[in-house]
């Protein structure tokens, strides 16, 4: 049931549909009328231009977040977010629409600092329109409005599912683990799936899986502030099984990317793929951004190490003790006779047991050019857990085992 009540509306076949959504009447009529065609210069004319804006207002806030995919999203090209009526919650608005729908959200207010400027970003707002209005700020920020694809869905019922991987300690295989993944889940799946490799500042998805790529996450970390679907497609390389690839630089970085960056390349990722798999690599330094969200399904990779079960078990216990069953360890590398490193004291190790075993036999095979494509496509038990793995996190069932066949004789 829907918590706004509407007004002023008109209709046009030809049109970019805009929803303006506040408390206040003073407020929202200002960006209704900037919007509506007063006499600014600047102002979009639609004999000019060919396009036609179709205004609703709304008077309120939704009193539910989870109304917003059905009420606003999925009928509106653009949305305007009055941030003054209550600044937290219309902030939480901007977050669900930009994750939950391709409408582009700009956001209005009487007051602007730059607090509030980086809150509006963080949350996903593409445009901070600052009242009163001056003469062509209208015009300017829905110039800026993305053309998106009409192939693309314009709303998701949710996000993506997000995938991390994370290595407890650096060489634990954590980038062999996530790419041979994510190649297994867009190929069990079906649907559109990312691999984004933040191993930085030098990754190699790309080269396990035997692959070039024009562009990387630098890229799109270096622009965030235009971050969109198109723009992030037009960065990616696509793996002849469908996986789409957002490599990692082939050079040094010249400065490290602000958070609110990697938070704006999740969102957008999130929005157009159904799953984003993360190769983070060791980098505890990524712990703050969203890449670590309640949200996140978190893969940490060890191996049966000293060094990486102390590891493995100062993380669980610093950052991921409550992550139930969103925290899953993937024991790489695995020797199942390993002398004091069997199941029982690996479990006490980590204060849980390891729920993915990638065996050493066939883990990193030296003799192998591309070892995530091997571990998407072999008869191997390590290519079998990847595998089986991917099936669990799209809800698949496990793969039945073949059984041989034996003749009794008397």
């Amino acid at each position: 049931m829907s918590s706004f009540t509407e007004v002023n509306e008109t209709a046009s076949v030809n049109a970019i549909s805009i929803a303006v959504v506040g408390p206040d009447d003073g407020r929202r009529n200002a960006v209704a009328s900037a919007l509506g065609g007063s006499e600014e210069p600047n102002t979009l004319d639609p004999e000019q231009s060919g396009v036609v804006l179709t205004i609703q207002e709304f008077l309120s806030y939704p009193l539910e977040l989870n109304d917003l995919p059905q009420i606003l999203a999925q009928h509106f090209d653009v949305v305007f977010v009055d941030l003054d009526g209550d600044t937290d919650y219309a902030l939480d608005v901007v977050e669900g629409l930009s994750r939950w729908s391709s409408a582009t959200v700009m956001v209005y207010s009487a007051r602007a600092n730059r607090d509030l400027v980086i809150r509006c970003i963080r949350a996903g707002a593409r445009e901070f329109l600052n009242l009163p209005l001056a003469p062509g700020d209208m015009a300017g920020a829905l110039a800026r409005v993305p053309i998106r694809d009409p192939s693309l869905s314009r709303i998701q019922s949710a996000a993506g599912k997000l995938f991390v991987f994370l290595g407890a300690k650096g060489g634990c295989g954590v980038t062999t683990v996530a790419t041979g993944f994510a190649l297994s889940l867009a190929q069990a799946s079906g649907q559109r799936t990312l691999l984004i490799d933040f191993g930085l500042p030098l990754g190699d998805a790309a080269l396990q899986l035997g692959m070039l790529c024009d562009y990387s996450t630098q890229n799109a970390l270096e622009d965030w502030r235009r971050l969109d679907g198109s723009f992030l497609r037009s960065l990616l390389a696509e793996h002849v099984s469908g996986l789409s690839v957002l490599a990692a630089p082939g050079e040094f970085p010249k400065s490290r990317a602000p958070l609110q960056a990697i938070d704006k390349l999740m969102t957008v990722a999130r929005q157009n793929f159904h799953y984003v798999v993360v190769d983070a690599g060791s980098r505890l330094d990524l712990m703050h951004s969203s890449l670590f969200g309640d949200s996140t399904y978190l893969y940490l990779v060890t191996q049966a190490g000293i060094s990486e079960l102390r590891n493995a078990n100062r993380l669980i216990a610093q950052f991921f003790s409550t992550r139930g069953h969103k925290l899953q360890v993937v024991l790489n590398r695995h020797m199942p006779h390993a002398k004091g490193f069997d199941d029982e004291q690996v479990a006490k190790d980590l204060t849980r047991p390891a729920q993915w075993k990638v065996l050493e036999e066939d883990a990193t095979d030296g003799a192998t050019q591309h070892p995530a494509i091997s571990l998407a496509h072999d008869d191997s038990p390590a290519a079998k857990s990847i595998r089986q793995m991917a099936r669990a996190a799209c809800g698949l069932p496990p793969l039945a085992e073949r059984r041989k066949n034996f003749r009794l004789f008397r």
